[in-house]
């Protein structure tokens, strides 16, 4: 299918379960360029991409108005190759890349901070319960604006189970809020990908990567 009637079926099935339809991110690390275009054309303007190389290309090769996320594990020594290309990041997993972005970017990035909800060996992130310390450690920090926290759900079939994890985020997400912390706003949630945004929507997710589903 091409990428619009695709679209169509994903908006009908998040119309389904809620008003407030969430922030649809392509995810094109696994399609051509001009896959990437076709989903622009069909309306899509948030990116997706988890390698540098794929990052920089798509972003060069789309029209300006596309905003681009990198979604991806972004190692400390690469952060300067990619850092100043960024609209939000993904991905913040550790007091080092902190460190590393406020050191390289040249404007305010909207960073989510990963969380390992599940505690997963296979997952990046911080535990649940070290997220609050490491968001009150960025006070002071001018290039980090904490706009939300994002988590990579386990794949099982579990619903249920899923929406548990969700709904801890949700909690987690309310209580950075709740800080009152100038740079971290902590607004968005960015939770769910092709196999179970429906269940994340449900709980409150307002950004979700879809990637097979929507372009292949």
């Amino acid at each position: 299918m091409n990428v619009k009637d695709n679209l169509k079926v994903i908006q009908d099935e998040i119309e389904s379960v809620t008003a407030h339809a969430p922030t649809i991110i392509a995810v094109t690390k696994y399609v051509t360029i001009d896959r990437a275009q076709e989903a622009y054309d069909a309306g899509l303007r948030h990116f997706g991409e988890n390698r540098i190389e794929g990052f920089l290309e798509k972003k060069a090769a789309l029209p300006s108005e596309a905003t681009f996320h990198f979604i991806g594990s972004l190692q400390t020594r690469k952060v300067k190759e990619v850092i100043n290309e960024v609209d939000y990041l993904h991905s913040l997993d550790r007091q080092s890349l902190a460190d590393e972005v406020e050191k390289r970017a040249e404007h305010t990035i909207k960073c989510f901070v990963q969380v390992n909800v599940a505690g997963e060996d296979s997952k990046h992130g911080f535990a649940p319960e070290e997220v609050i310390a490491f968001v009150k450690g960025l006070q002071g920090f001018e290039k980090i604006e904490v706009v939300g926290l994002m988590m990579m759900a386990p794949h099982i079939e579990d619903q249920i189970q899923l929406r548990t994890y969700f709904a801890e985020l949700k909690e987690l997400q309310h209580q950075v809020a709740a800080l009152g912390q100038s740079n971290a706003p902590c607004k968005e949630l960015s939770m769910g990908m092709s196999n179970d945004y429906l269940s994340a929507i449900s709980e409150g997710s307002t950004f979700i990567r879809i990637g097979t589903k929507l372009v292949g």
